[in-house]
């Protein structure tokens, strides 16, 4: 939920201030008036070119600092995740207001075919110094505009372009966003920069492009950046589909994690890193012969990068691990019964938690209610793993688990707390899956949905 009011606010703080630096005779009227002068159409026109424009290019502003993974941003929207969650929908929100921008922009000839040029507003003045440059930013925007709608489309519909591509492509959008602020900067009319506007939107394309600046020159992320190495490596399993396990040596700049935390992991270069649960609880492996603490990743063989890790993969050869990130805790508030429900690889956060609930491990909390979906329970190399860990939590788990193959699918309706309270429901898992129990929260009203999203494309 934090996401749309997130992004609701943010168009909304655009919008007022843009409100703001209306003239008081800058209303709508009739589209065309009893003389036939289309005055209200082309106002109309006006207002949609620079309402739209103003979102777009603060979408994109937003968007750029998003992208900097900035560690103060991850609390009030809850985890690095969600941070991911608002970049995505500010990308396509920003693709969207673009879209509509084109069409104020050219809806002029369609105004001027229906009821011709009487009663169009005068040109609006420019800032002195930028206004040479009007031409060029308008052709700038123009194609700017017509790549954004490419990398739109490639972000949603990810067939078109695997993820190693797409991530060449992607990191054009800094470029991508400097020939916007100009365009913004330059046809911003000179009355907005003397309002309150003129000042919000200087901060913003100020942010954004500082943001934009710092992505190419490589650095976000980089102050959590650590150099590991693979301390080992194990399939869970004898079929190509099997999880992988790999233990991770952390050099003496690693500060720790949480339980329920995860890190971006780059095992190649040319691939760049993805996001990985760290499947252990902090101390719960120890250290290596060298005194290197150790971490545990576990990774499901999903896309055409992550099948083929178990044959790149060998201890000794380096990994960079830039984190850790997130606030998957399972901690629930005095008063709220948890909840928990993982499917497949998303038991994986689960799992640190549970070492962090074993005896001698300083874990506060409530009992839980745990419930796991698997494909096939026979198969499941996980599960003997899961099972040992539930039974020896303190505070206690109780485990419900749910095999498909043996007709046990979950159903959010099997979900039934102990008492009629409030719920703090955590979740990780497949999208289908998390949809219905999002809808079901929504339902049960005193219902909390806590999911980890690792959607980062």
């Amino acid at each position: 939920m934090r996401v749309p009011l997130a992004l609701g606010a943010w168009l909304l703080g655009i919008a007022l201030a843009w409100m703001a630096a209306l003239p008081p005779e800058g209303g709508v009227w009739a589209l065309v008036d009893a003389q036939g002068a289309a005055s209200g159409a082309w106002m109309l026109r006006q207002h949609a070119l620079y309402l739209s424009g103003l979102w777009s290019i603060g979408l994109m502003s937003l968007v750029m600092v998003l992208a900097l993974r900035l560690p103060l941003l991850e609390r009030p929207l809850g985890g690095m995740d969600q941070v991911y969650r608002l970049h995505k929908w500010a990308g396509i929100g920003a693709g969207i207001t673009a879209i509509a921008h084109w069409a104020a922009k050219e809806s002029s000839g369609w105004i001027k075919d229906l009821w011709g040029s009487a009663g169009r507003p005068a040109r609006d003045a420019l800032v002195p110094w930028l206004a040479d440059g009007r031409h060029l930013a308008k052709d700038l925007g123009e194609w700017a505009f017509y790549l954004l709608l490419g990398m739109l489309l490639f972000t949603l519909w990810q067939r078109l372009l695997p993820y190693r591509r797409w991530r060449i492509v992607h990191r054009a959008m800094p470029v991508l966003y400097l020939l916007l602020a100009f365009h913004a900067a330059v046809l911003t009319p000179l009355a907005f920069w003397v309002q309150p506007l003129g000042l919000l939107l200087g901060a913003l394309l100020a942010l954004g492009s500082l943001a934009a600046l710092w992505s190419l020159a490589g650095r976000i992320g980089r102050g959590r950046r650590h150099a590991a190495r693979v301390h080992a490596v194990r399939a869970l399993g004898e079929d190509g589909a099997a999880p992988l396990e790999v233990i991770c040596a952390m050099p003496p700049t690693w500060p720790g994690h949480r339980a329920g935390q995860f890190v971006f992991a780059r095992f190649d270069r040319a691939e760049g890193a993805h996001p990985f649960t760290i499947a252990s609880a902090p101390g719960a492996l120890g250290h290596s012969a060298d005194g290197e603490p150790l971490l545990r990743l576990v990774i499901k063989p999903l896309g055409d990068y992550t099948r083929s890790l178990h044959q790149r993969l060998r201890a000794g050869q380096g990994v960079r691990i830039e984190g850790p990130y997130g606030h998957f805790d399972g901690r629930a508030r005095a008063g709220r019964e948890q909840l928990w429900v993982a499917g497949g690889v998303g038991v994986t956060p689960f799992l640190a938690l549970l070492e962090a609930r074993q005896p001698g491990a300083t874990a506060q909390g409530a009992p839980v209610q745990m419930h796991y979906c698997t494909r096939d329970t026979r198969n499941d190399a996980l599960l003997p793993r899961l099972r040992a860990l539930c039974e020896r939590a303190q505070p206690p788990v109780r485990l419900t688990v749910h095999g498909e193959a043996q007709g046990q699918r979950l159903a959010p309706q099997d979900l039934r707390p102990a008492t009629a309270g409030p719920v703090d429901l955590w979740f990780c898992g497949p999208r289908g899956l998390g949809q219905a129990l999002r809808r079901h929260t929504r339902r049960m009203g005193r219902w909390r949905l806590r999911q980890e999203s690792f959607a980062m494309r």
